[in-house]
């Protein structure tokens, strides 16, 4: 998972139950992560967009993708947006691959 700590710092004030890989195991490799949110049956949220192609093209199992394209925003603008979409669309995300960037979400089921 990869957030700025100011966005996990405001998901977890939220409510959310939140696990940090930078917290856990940097440097792990974007399978480990994937199998790991899997087995939790949790939401992936991150800025790494190689998870499509592990979704997509390779088929790995996910319950579910949150891919955030916020560059050049502030941290705080992106802590507000993510938490805005999770408390939105949160019943929308289980299951699918979802991008937001400004002004913008865009949900697919996972194939």
């Amino acid at each position: 998972m990869n957030l700025l700590a100011d966005e996990v710092a405001k998901l977890r004030q939220d409510g959310h139950d939140v696990l940090y890989v930078a917290e856990m195991a940097p440097g792990i490799s974007d399978d480990v992560v994937l199998s790991g949110a899997s087995a939790r049956r949790a939401l992936l949220i991150t800025a790494d967009k190689d998870f499509g192609e592990l979704v997509f093209r390779h088929g790995k199992v996910t319950n579910g993708i949150l891919l955030i394209r916020l560059a050049g925003l502030s941290p705080e603008r992106k802590s507000e947006i993510v938490s805005l979409v999770l408390r939105e669309h949160g019943s929308k995300l289980p299951g699918s691959f979802t991008v937001v960037s400004p002004g913008m979400m865009r949900t697919r089921l996972k194939p």
